[in-house]
């Protein structure tokens, strides 16, 4: 584990400006609003933020308060912040992070598991926490097709946690790209995992399921996850289909990076038609910057392309017997109903919060944080 910075050369940054100041802009729908992806009218007001008020260092600043670290893990260098908890005995938890977002996802959740006297929580529930840029995104190295991300990854967090930093037996959480492999944590290394949390059941049990078995709840939930895919999956089948072609514009135009990712946090939050009533501009181009500066778009899009979606009867569907909580969030994507994650689960903690989208660490980090305490409280 060799102590991390970030410090991103100045040239970069200088190279974003000129481009941002160059931009060509399409033409645009009278009146389109986001019905017919990005708004144009939020965009360029984001750009103009973005080249005269946004603040780089000063990020840079902020997200250098954690303890960065960079490490070789059988040959793959991963970034990882390693904060230790505060006061009694912290409990380990592995946060995995999910796409279009990064280990930013979590920077306002860590002080509140960290030091969770500080923030209106009690001693005991304090967490060491360890949060990774997933391979191929953010400070970790970047990545070519593996076989199976979930899997592969998996094991190089559980070498991280159990062979690097020396914890016997740790917690996950995860979302999105995040569940899948906080999942994985479960199905592979199973006499390691205190628990495992996640505020969704991984997509891909959607088509892995034989809905003849399903309740009508669970097929309500099939047919509104097959809706959603057919009305705002291409983005999806593109990252798996054709990566190449897409990276090449999303790795060239700033502007058209900050589309595609923003488009996203806008119809996957909670957000209630005003993108900033769950995020600032500045979380919302520090994510991009992650993205930017890194050249990682590309390589963030292995989970996509890398899995092949097991088909219904194809595959006996595993069982997972570590306890497992799960929060689910109101407004994401498509959101599961309890007997669908029973049937995969030893589901110990299941709660609807009020409120909150796909990004809840970003979103709704106090409430998160007290989801994760109260699933993990008995565990301890």
């Amino acid at each position: 584990m060799e102590p991390y910075q970030i410090n991103v050369a100045q040239a970069v940054l200088d190279d974003l400006q000129t481009r941002l100041a160059n931009t060509r802009w399409p033409d645009e729908t009278t009146d389109a609003g986001w019905q017919s992806g990005t708004d144009p009218a939020y965009l360029r007001q984001l750009v103009t933020y973005w080249q005269t008020r946004f603040d780089w260092r000063k990020q840079e600043q902020v997200l250098n308060q954690f303890a960065h670290y960079r490490t070789n893990l059988d040959g793959y260098g991963l970034h990882v912040i390693h904060e230790r908890g505060k006061g009694g005995k912290p409990m380990p938890l592995l946060l995995s992070h999910g796409w279009p977002d990064s280990f930013y996802r979590f920077v306002k959740l860590i002080p509140l598991l960290t030091d969770p006297v500080s923030h209106g929580g009690k001693a005991e529930d304090t967490f060491d926490v360890i949060l990774p840029s997933l391979p191929g995104y953010g400070f970790s190295e970047k990545i070519q097709k593996t076989g199976a991300y979930n899997q592969w990854t998996a094991n190089v967090l559980h070498t991280l946690m159990t062979r690097t930093l020396g914890y016997e037996r740790y917690a996950a959480h995860g979302g999105d790209v995040g569940s899948g492999v906080t999942e994985a944590l479960g199905m592979l290394h199973p006499e390691s995992l205190i628990g495992i949390h996640m505020t969704d059941v991984p997509y891909w049990r959607l088509f892995a399921t034989n809905p003849d078995t399903l309740s009508e709840p669970e097929r309500n939930y099939l047919r509104d996850g097959q809706q959603w895919q057919m009305q705002e999956g291409a983005y999806a089948m593109l990252q798996a289909t054709k990566p190449q072609t897409l990276a090449y514009g999303l790795t060239d135009s700033p502007v058209g990076l900050a589309s595609w990712i923003i488009e996203k946090f806008y119809a996957w939050s909670d957000c209630n038609g005003n993108l900033e009533n769950s995020f600032t501009k500045d979380d919302l181009l520090s994510n991009i910057l992650i993205y930017w500066t890194t050249g990682t778009i590309q390589s963030s899009f292995i989970p996509y392309w890398d899995e092949e979606e097991p088909q219904a009867n194809e595959i006996e569907l595993p069982r997972i017997d570590v306890p497992t909580g799960l929060s689910i969030f109101p407004k994401d994507i498509v959101p599961a109903p309890r007997q669908f994650a029973e049937r995969f689960y030893n589901l110990q903690y299941w709660s609807e919060p009020p409120k909150g989208g796909h990004f809840a660490a970003l979103e709704e980090p106090e409430r998160l944080a007290d989801e994760l305490r109260a699933f993990f409280r008995p565990l301890r």
